[in-house]
Formats: structure tokens, sequence, C-alpha cells
């Protein structure tokens, strides 16, 4: 598992309008070390003006130092146009020490207006980041965003590039030499090139997307790790821009061991989202301080900015067999609850229970459905969490008012659905979707006393309320199990988002939804990039509100997700997992009424570890456990 923390001091470098040179952007930053202080090298763009005849946006590459506060001195200029070949701008630097020797490796631009033909790999060389030794042109195609390892592999220097930038496909390839004057043979990059598939890395996912080497790769005990961006859609408007990465062999860096199924960042903040070129992110160099993995990048073409990953967990989401790693422990006795052909009201489908625990014993309410496709709620309980010791042969909460009984044919789907249940006080209250099978979903709210639970006085519910606005779509709703600043917190999800409300108390027959603050909602280009909504109420712990949560992917699968909320404030996210931590990979999981579903509504908590409720796809019920601690220390920010 894994979770991407944006830096607090994002942006780390801005444009500066009253410095020419870089007034229009200060973007794609390569982080560089010289006699321990620590330094950004990044590209710098002047407002267009009038240049060789052509009115132009000139790039150079600058160098600013980090502060002891985080933050950024005034840079200066390092790498400006000299040559024939770079005339017209030096972009998108990437560095990479050698001995006592910086090889910042750019983009050069010789010609207007920029085409394949004059947008080119090259090197500028120096030892104290101030004085440049020499320039080199050194591919002689197209070719951008090339990166020397940082260490010799069998003898040889290697460096990593990427060809065809401007002519897709692009390809990223690999290429060595025995002595670094050999990178700027002509010769040897023409024969490279000439066989170029032979040295080249299968990172495309679809035809329609782009992919472009990111950081310089960084040695680690199982390869080498390879950050670099993936360009989903890029010959569309609709294209999204991820950061990916992969892990390359040791001897043959041309294979790939493991990579990361789904991006670990797309533009998501404000300052992602908004400026010279919108939704772009771009990673060009990234730092490894113990489990601290620091990735470098540029945003919107416009400012440099960072964020941090836990380096195991990093190293955790890259997969070998494109299957994402499953976070959670199934129960062996799965499923625990399946469809009863003798009892209608559960003879189809049993799925999406919600779990309380009382008096050491885990009572778990489900949602049943019957042929006419009604939807009621059953009850089993279980001592150990896993095995069920008692299941009643009739439901204990039905549909009862017009907003929830059937209004369309009569197999229309309708009732009370996906029920979360939390316990406050002496009373237990259900949040459950009510649908009548013709008008928009409707969260409605019930209670119940825990003795009236305990002794099935089930005709003690209250009478259901709706608590969300009228005409509003509105679903997966739960309450949190204590008050938030003096106020009741309620969790729905309005459209595909995830929101927050409060209120002043549980009478709900006054107390109603009246606003959505959003919590989170879909990232395009990730897993969770169609629609997400709650899975159980949060739990509490001294670091914050876990909340599980469920995504659905492109591919349409209901997969599992967790984030951490503020312990204080649970509208502000602290963590989210970038990557899903369980996805429908049993045959129960994968073939049901809904196909590819896992879908919790329910935990509870013993001795550490969260027991989760789940419907596999939306026919039968398991349980899956996960330590909370482990979950803790992958959600919360590294410092």
């Amino acid at each position: 598992m894994v979770t991407v923390t944006r830096d607090s001091h994002n942006p780390l470098v801005k444009p500066d309008p009253a410095t020419p040179w870089h007034a229009e952007a200060t973007f794609n930053p390569s982080p560089v070390t010289y006699h321990g202080d620590n330094y950004l090298v990044f590209r710098a763009a002047s407002h267009p003006a009038l240049y060789e005849n052509e009115t132009v946006e000139l790039s150079t590459i600058a160098i600013a130092q980090e502060l002891p506060d985080g933050h950024y001195g005034a840079p200066r200029q390092l790498v400006v146009p000299s040559e024939s070949w770079d005339k017209y701008g030096c972009e998108d630097p990437r560095v990479t020490k050698l001995g006592d020797t910086y090889y910042i490796f750019y983009t050069a631009l010789g010609g207007y207006p920029f085409g394949a033909e004059n947008i080119k790999a090259a090197v500028a060389i120096t030892k104290d980041l101030e004085h440049i030794e020499a320039k080199h042109l050194i591919t002689p195609f197209n070719a951008k965003a090339m990166a020397l390892f940082p260490e010799r592999v069998d003898g040889k220097l290697q460096v990593i590039l990427t060809a065809n930038s401007d002519l897709p496909p692009s390809r990223i390839g690999i290429a060595q030499f025995n002595d670094i004057s050999d990178m700027w043979s002509t010769a040897f990059w023409e024969d490279w090139y000439e066989h170029l598939e032979e040295h080249t890395l299968e990172l495309l996912r679809g035809n329609g997307d782009h992919v472009e080497v990111g950081a310089p790769p960084i040695w680690t005990t199982d390869g080498w790790l390879l950050v670099y961006s993936h360009i989903k859609n890029y010959f569309s408007e609709s294209k999204i821009f991820g950061i990916e990465a992969a892990l390359l062999d040791h001897a043959n860096p041309c294979k790939i061991l493991r990579r990361t199924i789904y991006p670990l960042m797309v533009p998501e903040e404000g300052y992602e989202r908004f400026g010279r070129l919108p939704r772009i992110i771009f990673p060009s160099g990234a730092v490894r301080h113990g489990d601290k993995f620091t990735i470098y990048y540029g945003s919107t073409d416009t400012s440099c900015c960072r964020a941090t990953v836990s380096f195991a967990g990093l190293l955790d989401a890259l997969s070998a067999d494109n299957a994402v790693k499953q976070h959670v422990k199934r129960a062996p006795e799965n499923p625990i609850l399946e469809p009863i052909a003798a009892h209608p009201w559960e003879a189809s489908h049993v799925l999406n229970p919600a779990a309380v625990e009382i008096n050491n014993d885990v009572y778990i309410m489900y949602r049943a459905v019957g042929p006419d496709n009604t939807s009621v709620s059953g009850l089993a309980r279980s001592h150990d969490g896993v095995k069920i010791v008692e299941r009643l042969a009739d439901p204990i909460y039905v549909p009862r008012v017009k907003f929830e009984l059937k209004a369309g044919g009569p197999t229309d789907n309708s009732g009370c659905e996906d029920a979360r249940i939390v316990r406050i006080g002496d009373h237990l209250y259900i949040t459950y979707t009510a649908y009548d099978s013709v008008s928009n979903p409707k969260v409605a709210e019930s209670s119940i006393s825990v003795d009236d639970f305990l002794h099935h006085r089930f005709d003690k519910w209250t009478m259901p309320e709706i608590i969300t606005p009228q005409g509003v779509d509105d679903k997966d709703a739960c309450l949190f199990s204590e008050k938030i600043n003096g106020q009741y917190m309620i969790l729905h999800r309005v459209s595909s988002h995830i929101c927050g409300d409060f209120v002043d108390s549980l009478n709900f027959r006054r107390e109603k939804v009246t606003r959505c603050i959003q919590i989170i909602g879909p990232r395009p280009g990730m897993w969770d990039d169609k629609k997400v909504g709650i899975a159980g109420p949060p739990i509490k712990t001294a670091h914050g509100w876990i909340l599980f949560y469920h995504g659905i992917t492109e591919a349409h699968e209901y997969c599992l997700g967790a984030v951490l909320l503020d312990p204080k404030d649970p509208t502000r996210v602290i963590g989210r997992s970038s990557q899903p931590i369980m996805t429908p990979v049993l045959d129960w999981e994968r073939e049901g009424w809904i196909s590819n579903v896992v879908f919790p509504c329910g935990q509870v908590v013993r001795d550490g570890v969260i027991y989760l409720y789940y419907g596999g796809a939306d026919h039968v019920v398991g349980v899956a456990t996960i330590e909370v601690r482990e979950l803790i220390k992958q959600l919360t920010p590294l410092t």
C-alpha cells in the first residue's frame, strides 16, 4: 500500500513576473546536492518576446538553493542557449553526479517553429554548479528526457531517454557506453536508433498513450527504480497525466521486473489543475532518504513541486503480473453468508453487510434480495467475527413508507439498500438508501435501542426519515459514532463524491442535510476514477478517523481504498491510498448479480485487527481482516 503526500510548501518555486527570464514559468525540477546543500535545477521560461526575429518564449535552465525552512532562494541561470542546436531554448533538466562531475541532460531546441527535427537531447557538464565546462549535442534524432544512471552497469555507463518524443508513439530506451565521450558520438546514435526496438522498455498501456522518462533511475537492492510519466489518451482532449514507477533489472535494465498498475499521482490540487497548461504533472527528479522517497515534478508547466511516499510502500505497490496486491486477508471460511432458497426474502442475493459489536458478539446486518428484487435487511451473529452461530429466519428491517415501497414494475429494484449501522449511547442508528424504483435514491435513517435489538423487538425501529434534499441523488451514508466539535457528522455520497455534513441533533424529523462539504472525489486516471462512496462508518484512532471507501475503476470494478481523516476536523484528509487495498479476485467476487465487486458496508475492530464485512459480486457475503497499525502507518504522511 502506498500513500502520496504533497509537500506543504508546494509550489516550491514559482515564476517571478518581475524577472524577465523566469517571468512565465519555473518547472520540471531535478534535485541535486553540492557540498551538503540541496538545490533544484529546473526549467525557467520567459514571457514571449522578440528573439532571433521570432516571438519566442525562451527557456533556460536555472538553479536555486533550498533554505533551512524548506523554501528556496532566488534562482540564477545555469545553462543558457549558446549553440546552434540549443539557440531556441534549453528545457527540462535531469542531473546526475558521477565522481566529482555533474551531468545536466536537457532538451535542446535548435530551430523555430519547434518540431521533431529540431528537438533533441543534449548535456551540459559542470563540477561546481556555477560554471559550465562543456556542452554537447547528443542525439541526432528527436529525443527528450535523457538521464544518466548514477553508476556503471557491468563497467559501462548507461543512459535512459525518450526517443521519438515528438513523433509518437514515443519509446523509452536504454543505451550503454564505455566512455563519456561516446555519449555524443553521432555514429553510435545512428546505429542505436536503427535498432531502436532492441533497446526499449514496453511501458505503454495502450495505443493512444504516451510515455516519457521522469527521474534518473535510482539503485535499489531489487533493481533500478524508474519514475516516469504515463499520459493516457495522449491524442485526445481528455489526456490524463500520471506519475508511475517501474523496477528494472540490474543487469539488463530493458527488462521490467515490476511496475505500478495505476498511477501514483494524477492532477488533484489546484496548482496541478490550473496553470499555463492545466491538469499536467510531470516527474523529473527523485531522491531517497531511508524510507522517505521524494518525487519532484512540474505542475501545469508553471511551477516546481514535490511529494513523498514510503519507499517500502512504493516497492510494495509494484506488480510483476499486472495484479493488484491484496492488503487484506480473506477468511478461509468465505463466503460466510449465501442466499437461502427456502427464504423467499433472501433467496436471490445477500450482500453489502453492516456490522456492530455488542457484548463480544458481532452482529451482521446484511442486505437481502428475493425474486421480486425488493431489498430488506437480515441479521446474522458471530462469536469470533467469522463463523456464523445464528442467522434469523425473517428479515429485521423491511420497507415501510412510500419513499421505499415499489412504485414501478413488480420486479423493479426497490426497498432498503446498503445499511450502515452505528452505536451512539444506548441506541443503534442505521442510515441506508431508500429507493422506490422510480425516484432518485435517498438517504433514510432509523434507530432502535440496543436492548430492543438484542431481544429481537424489531417492531421498535423508529419510522424512517429522509435526511437528504429532495431531488438529489444521494447514497452511501453513515453517522460518526460521536460528536465532532459539538455536532453530529454525517457522511454521504452526492453524485460521485463523498461529502460531509453536520447536524445539531439526531432528531431527523427536523434535521436534514443541507450542504455537501466535499471530502474526496474520483481521481481521473487512477483506480477510483469513476465514482467513490463510503464503505463502513469511520473508525476512531489516536491518529485520526480511518474511512474505508469503494472506488469504481474505468473497467467498472468496485475496489476498496482508505483515507485517514483529521481527528479534530474529519472534513480534512490526512492521507489517501494511491493504490487499492482490495480488489475482486476470487470467483465469487467476480461473478454474481453484479460482476467484479467487493463492497463493505461495515466493520468491527478486535485486538487491533479490523474485520471488514463485504458483499462479493452483489451475491454473497465475505469477511477480510487488516491490522489497524499497518493501515495507520501507510496512511500517515512521512515527516
